[in-house]
Parts: C-alpha cells; structure tokens; sequence
C-alpha cells in the first residue's frame, strides 16, 4: 500500500550522509519559488500570516532558492522536516532496507514541491498548500497543482501494485488530491483521546500518531489494509465501535 503525509513548518537542516533523489515536480518548484520572490516582505508576511521574523527569513530562503542546486544546499525530505509528524515516523532512525521501502511507498504532500518521496533533495522552504498564492493557474495552489499529485500517486501506487491509499495526511494538504483523478482506495486513520469517556481529537497527538502510523506500514511492509487495525504505538488501540469504512479510529487514555 501506498501512505501520504504533511510536510512540517520546523525544518532539521543537520548534514547527513545520505543519498538523495530529484523531486518529480522540480520545474514546477522552481516557478513558484520565482512566484514568492516576487512578493515584497510584507505581501509574503500576509500570504501564510508570519511574524516579521520569519517573513525576512522566508523571503531570504527563496532568494537563495536555486532551479539547479548543490547537494550542499539540499537534504532528503523525510530528514528534513522536523514537525510533529515527523516526531512520529522519526526518519533517522529508519535502517536502510526500511528507507528503500519507504522510498517506494511513502510520500509527502509540499506546498511547493507537490509531491516528493523521502529521499527527494528539498532546499529550505515554506509554503503551505493552503495559501493563496495567485499564479497563471488560478488564486491558489490548489489551482495551481491541480491534478498532477493525484497522478503521481496512481503512478506510485502502480509501481507496488497497491490499489490503495492510507492517508495521513491532513485535510489542507490531502486537499490538493484531486479526488476525481484519484484511482485508489483510501483509508484516513483517525487519532482519538479518551478524555473522561469523551473521545476527542488533540492535534498535537494525532499529527505525531499519524507519523508513527506511517512508519508501522513502512517498518511491517503493510500490503493487507485489515493489518493496520494492529497499529499499537503510543498506546492507541483500534476502536471498531467509533470506526467506519475507510476509516479506522484508534483511541488511547488521555495524558495531559
């Protein structure tokens, strides 16, 4: 099968030795990463609703972007994203064998890159697949990716032979699939608390359990979507009584 997640806002810029691969849609990245250089500090300020700080900041990575980079300018998506979820899969700490499956079945939605496979060579960026970027396509990045990450996970998942989807990523990226060009079943994980018998979701847990999910599949080589029920890291058990077709909720007492 084959497991989608979110990129990360925080990102681990630590050298590593590792082999890297080319993200699929570079050329595209490329215009938008022109698109956000042409933004004064303030408008991109207002694009993502940033601090002064990390409007300069951006700005300043997007004026170093280059259409042709280094590897020194470069690290393997899935180590360099640093977010919650990434808490979750904890990249790093994937053996070799687990890193080639990973690379065949696991990939990461990007504002900027649209689709990228843990090893694709990412330079420093942000760029939330919600802004309202305005470019020839349309007013946002919806727009302007249309279907083309939809595609490219038909064609991944055909690699594997999987017709099917595990989504783990979240709504404002998973978004960006269209769902019309989408040949795969899908299934979307839901993370609960039980909170004095009231199950609730608590996004800073959820987005780490949909990481730690991501790696159970890569780690177990998961093909049979009935396998993911046995998910158990962090303590969540699957909880048949609040699931629903596609969509398995998995549900641990809540820790404050």
């Amino acid at each position: 099968m084959l497991v989608v997640i979110s990129p990360a806002k925080r990102l681990d810029w630590t050298e590593r030795d590792s082999d890297m691969t080319a993200p699929e849609f570079a050329d595209h990245a490329a215009r938008l990463a022109a698109t956000m250089r042409g933004l004064t500090l303030t408008g991109l300020q207002a694009l993502m609703d940033l601090s002064p700080d990390l409007a300069r900041l951006n700005r300043d990575r997007f004026r170093a972007y280059q259409d042709a980079p280094t590897p020194e300018a470069t690290r393997p998506a899935a180590l360099a994203f640093a977010g919650d979820t990434y808490q979750g899969l904890d990249a790093p700490s994937l053996d070799a064998d687990e890193m080639a499956w990973a690379q065949q079945h696991l990939r990461i939605l990007s504002g900027l890159y649209g689709v990228l496979r843990p090893l694709d060579a990412i330079q420093p960026y942000r760029l939330e697949m919600g802004s309202r970027l305005k470019t020839r396509r349309g007013t946002t990045l919806y727009d302007y990716w249309r279907d083309l990450p939809a595609k490219a996970l038909n064609a991944a998942a055909a690699q594997v032979d999987s017709q099917v989807l595990v989504n783990c990523a979240s709504q404002e990226y998973f978004g960006a699939v269209d769902a019309k060009a989408l040949r795969l079943r899908v299934i979307t994980p839901v993370f609960m608390e039980d909170k004095n018998g009231s199950a609730k979701i608590v996004s800073f847990f959820a987005k780490k359990a949909r990481g730690a999910m991501a790696r159970y599949i890569v780690q177990h080589r998961l093909t049979d979507p009935e396998a993911l029920t046995d998910f158990d890291s962090g303590g969540y058990r699957y909880h048949p009584d609040l699931s629903e077709p596609d969509r398995p909720v998995f549900l641990r007492p809540y820790e404050a």
